[in-house]
């Protein structure tokens, strides 16, 4: 604690990360914008509920990215670029023409893919900058900082309620915008990295220092990106049908508590896992969060009432556990030089469950067998993470 307290330069750009990630954790609260841009704009709920999709996806695209435009042109600049896209993607939108199903497509272009890459390439910049930060207390920086943009949902869903009761939802949209470049704009100039700083007080990085291309070259990068891949599964399905689950499983005076359990086990689950594997390991951290999630998904077969809330939680915990454990599961694998891209590239694996899971499972019939079928595939990714405990055992 007292290496991370004495680090005052490090501590600058992490609490300004911090407090900008608060703001860009909003990816996750479309659901209160649905009812009222269904309504305003006239579009169908199951068109408007596409725009997660594409914020979702595009997000994942943004840490790809914007990992690689950070070895360009620095942090700083693409934390500010990246915050600036939400806040322009947001302003957009509030001018789409009210007119018809035929400017769908732009909510989904302005809000979806701008917002959400703008949201990922800033993400990208602002944890893999806390890393480098604190070599030696990597789980701390980067638990404290997903545990931020976890807790969005928790601060932003009844503000923008409130606003959305108040006004129409392009007025509710500005207003966003304006808060959003402004957070931007005083927060991106102190998140530097430590190469910009003179004489800056961080330990000498060791072990070898993988590129993007390295990376994909070693069995390693494909057994962590899988994992990730398989353990994400059973969140991107339960997620978008929580409340008629509740409802299926007598659990319906439940739905909405359930939501909220959601966004707090999430934000919980960023913060703890990440530091624990920093006294038990990334692997065993990782084995016991995929356990968890696939054991969750065999007890969805039969369970419901309280029990349903329980392992819900258990599941968004393991979600947000995956949020906070994989880069630094990376940088222990593969360095923390050029984190930024190649966790960028370990999550094509989140961005392709995000697209093929909720599709594929949906084609099962049977709701028992559809968690049967996501508990195996949770099971495999820990399995992969077994395996490649082993191989570094043996380096």
């Amino acid at each position: 604690m007292n290496t991370i307290l004495q680090n005052k330069q490090g501590l600058k750009a992490l609490t300004a990360g911090v407090v900008l990630l608060l703001f860009l954790g909003i990816i996750y609260v479309w659901s209160v914008f649905k009812a009222p841009v269904s309504a305003y704009y006239g579009w169908l709920p199951a068109d408007v509920g596409l725009t997660a999709s594409f914020m979702l996806c595009f997000f994942a695209v943004g840490i790809l990215l914007g990992g690689r435009a950070q070895a360009k042109i620095g942090v700083q600049l693409t934390t500010l670029i990246g915050g600036l896209m939400v806040a322009a993607g947001m302003l957009f939108s509030a001018f789409i023409p009210a007119a018809g199903k035929s400017h769908v497509f732009l909510i989904y272009l302005l809000y979806g893919i701008i917002g959400g890459f703008g949201v990922g390439a800033a993400y990208n910049a602002i944890i893999s900058n806390a890393q480098k930060w604190f070599p030696q207390n990597r789980g701390f920086a980067t638990g404290v900082s997903v545990c931020a943009f976890g807790l969005s949902t928790v601060i932003f869903a009844p503000f923008i309620t409130m606003l959305n009761l108040r006004f129409e939802v392009n007025i509710t949209l500005m207003i966003l915008s304006a808060i959003f470049a402004a957070a931007t704009l005083l927060t991106f100039k102190f998140i530097k990295s430590p190469e910009q700083i003179p004489n800056a007080s961080v330990p000498v990085l060791k072990g070898k220092q993988y590129t993007t291309g390295e990376i994909l070259k070693t069995p390693r990068f494909y057994l962590i990106t899988f994992s990730l891949m398989f353990g994400l599964s059973v969140f991107f399905v339960v997620n978008p049908d929580l409340k008629d689950l509740a409802i299926n499983r007598n659990a319906a005076s439940f739905a909405t508590v359930l939501v909220m359990v959601m966004g707090l086990a999430n934000a919980l689950g960023r913060l703890c896992v990440p530091l624990i594997s920093d006294k038990i390991g990334r692997e065993n951290a990782d084995i016991i969060i995929l356990a968890a999630t696939s054991l969750s998904a065999f007890c969805l077969c039969f369970i419901g009432g309280v029990w349903l809330i329980i392992t819900i939680a258990v599941i968004a915990f393991c979600f947000g556990g995956f949020a906070g454990l994989y880069p630094v599961l990376t940088s222990d694998n593969f360095g923390i030089k050029n984190i930024g891209s190649n966790y960028g590239a370990v999550m094509i694996g989140f961005m392709v469950s995000a697209l093929l899971f909720p599709v594929l499972i949906k084609n099962i019939e049977g709701q028992t067998m559809k968690f049967v079928v996501l508990g195996i595939i949770a099971a495999t990714g820990m399995a992969l993470i077994i395996i490649l405990k082993i191989n570094r055992k043996k380096q």
